[in-house]
């Protein structure tokens, strides 16, 4: 007798193990961003434009001719220097892979040209690039990963897309899930350091950017630049500038974790219990995944950290081998 087919996704524990003397959730966080070398990663960069009269720009590398392609996309004020994703996108390449870096819109040195600047739940410019990849290659082998904030674009457009989704696999890594507890949650303690670094470099983006762009009616630039935390910045800048009532509406209509249900792809999940952005509160339930997802949870790893051991007793960035063998398990050549 057949079993019967799953009704909901399901958790899995990892395999991941800190690196002994790399234990922390704040030390496995900071450790990558501050002491990790750049990835060296060759970028062919290509301007796409997008069907309102604005761009984004991608970051190419590997074969041209390479069956199967890799869209990443980057974090909270990411780019194409994140070293999580070059250092996914090289290893990808060494396989075969060809990948793609979105850098979202706004994210780049150079400002876009209209008043749209990328946020959690602005999916339009990744799903607009699927159709524009398949369009270009209908043959083309497709997968996508993303971080963090890259993360739950991802999980919200595959949703979005459902059934139409031009993907095979995707993995999303550090996703946030709930995006209100998430920014309490970064008002307190340690934490508190990390929103910091981020509104700085939040402010540089959109200092640079109404430099050349005014800035719309409703948008309080004076109180952007002053806001000491996420819910002061979105409610003075994200909400107003994409249509929300308030942050809060932002927040709750943006956050990937009303919508993991509807997602209708192969996709792997993996987050760190200890991430320093989240309370475990937001980590979701079986019955809130579809049937195609996994959510796979770790005891340690930080936030995008996950630093392990290699042979050698060396540290490793043990999150870019996990994806990049789990792409080659659910997509082999």
């Amino acid at each position: 007798m057949r079993a019967p087919p799953h009704t909901h996704g399901r958790i899995i524990d990892s395999s991941f193990r800190p690196h002994p003397l790399i234990r922390g959730p704040h030390v496995q966080t900071v450790l990558p961003t501050l002491l990790r070398p750049l990835p060296p990663l060759p970028l062919r960069i290509e301007r796409l434009e997008t069907p309102d009269g604005d761009f984004v720009d991608l970051g190419w590398s590997g074969d041209d001719d390479a069956a199967r392609t890799a869209v990443l996309i980057h974090g909270l004020t990411g780019g194409f220097e994140s070293k999580y994703l070059r250092g996914l996108a090289a290893r990808l390449n060494a396989q075969g892979w060809r990948t793609v870096a979105l850098q979202l819109r706004g994210g780049g040195n150079e400002p876009n040209r209209t008043t749209r600047m990328y946020n959690h739940g602005d999916t339009a410019d990744l799903r607009f690039l699927w159709r524009e990849l398949r369009a270009r290659a209908p043959q083309m082998r497709l997968a996508t990963v993303g971080w963090s904030l890259g993360a739950n674009v991802l999980l919200k457009a595959l949703a979005e897309e459902g059934d139409a989704a031009p993907l095979e696999a995707a993995v999303a890594a550090c996703a946030p899930f709930r995006l209100g507890l998430c920014a309490e949650r970064l008002r307190t303690g340690f934490a508190r350091v990390y929103q910091q670094r981020l509104l700085k470099d939040l402010k540089r983006i959109v200092r640079a950017k109404h430099a050349r762009v005014p800035a719309p009616p409703g948008v309080d630039l004076a109180g952007t630049l002053a806001a000491r935390d996420f819910f002061e910045f979105d409610e003075a800048y994200t909400a107003p500038l994409n249509g929300y009532e308030n942050a809060l509406d932002y927040y709750a209509r943006a956050e990937c974790g009303a919508h993991l249900a509807a997602i209708r792809r192969p996709t792997l999940v993996i987050n760190a219990k200890d991430d320093p952005f989240m309370v475990r509160e937001v980590l979701p339930q079986p019955e809130q995944l579809a049937p195609c997802v996994t959510l796979e949870l770790s005891q340690r790893g930080g936030h995008v950290g996950f630093v392990g051991r290699d042979a050698n007793g060396q540290p490793e960035f043990w999150l870019e081998r996990r994806i990049a063998a789990h792409l080659e398990q659910v997509m082999p050549v």
